[in-house]
């Protein structure tokens, strides 16, 4: 079974209408929490390496969308303080500037991280990879804009970052089908995370609900790679299709029991993607 995966947003900032933002106090407790149990990260390639095979114990992939300038500040310096690394898909043509989308929930634009921020914290031991050229839905573009879209994304990380950030892509609100898929294939991507229904393993947000409080919702998120698929919940589909599931691994209770219940957050979900594979 494939590592589990954490996606991110936000960390920090003032509070939104949104629900893409995690406060950095309790982001910091939720990898803290989970240092001490005893939980490393993958870097992309390590990730990418580990499908379908073994991979080591204890390990996940740690992502951000988007690419938010203020993670060089809130959440990056965290990591790198645990010894862990993050892998985060940005929107090309926006890095460098202040992003359009989020002025509804913010009342204000939100800048992204530029270049040169990029660089300093690949060449620290962080990934990075795309979220599209423009942050459009993919699934409502047809073939050619979709195409353009994916192509032009990965050459502008190809040239800048080198080969290994064209390597995933991280599909704009997750929406990924199977023509979406193919395009990314011939457009030279290896490693797709969307939703649910592209195949692959679950790739669990750590978003806050849109109600008051701290209470953290779980959109459902699926890793595509050529000829396997993963369900959610645990649930194994093989290349024919069969149904194989895992077992329990209550070890990682100990991650929750060392943050505060209020939060309410989203290492539950993990928790419970950790019982239901015995691998981990």
């Amino acid at each position: 079974m494939s590592p589990p995966v954490l996606c991110y947003h936000r960390i920090g900032g003032a509070l939104e209408l949104g629900v893409t933002r995690v406060a950095q106090s309790v982001f910091t407790r939720q990898m803290e929490s989970l240092a001490r149990a005893g939980w490393r990260t993958l870097n992309l390639a390590g990730f990418a390496n580990s499908q379908p095979t073994a991979h080591p114990p204890r390990t996940f992939l740690l992502t951000f969308d988007d690419g938010y300038a203020s993670l060089a500040e809130r959440a990056y310096p965290v990591l790198e303080g645990l010894g862990f690394t993050a892998t985060t898909f940005v929107i090309t043509d926006f890095v460098g500037r202040d992003n359009t989308w989020d002025v509804q929930y913010t009342w204000r634009r939100l800048p992204h991280l530029d270049w040169p921020e990029i660089e300093r914290w690949q060449a620290r031991g962080f990934s990075f990879g795309s979220h599209g050229a423009r942050h459009r839905r993919l699934t409502w573009l047809d073939d050619g804009a979709a195409a353009e879209e994916l192509g032009r994304a990965r050459e502008a990380l190809v040239a800048r970052l080198g080969a290994d950030a064209g390597r995933a892509i991280a599909y704009p609100f997750g929406a990924v089908d199977e023509r979406v898929q193919r395009l990314a294939g011939h457009a030279g991507y290896e490693l797709g995370l969307g939703r649910r229904g592209g195949g692959g393993a679950p790739r669990l947000a750590a978003e806050p609900a849109p109600r008051a409080g701290l209470h953290v919702g779980c959109r459902r998120h699926s890793v595509w790679t050529p000829g396997r698929q993963l369900g959610i919940g645990g649930t194994i589909r093989g290349a024919g299709g069969e149904p194989v599931r895992g077992g329990d691994e209550p070890d990682a209770q100990a991650a929750l029991n060392e943050k505060s219940r209020g939060d309410g957050n989203q290492l539950r979900m993990f928790h419970q993607r950790m019982r239901e594979d015995p691998a981990q």
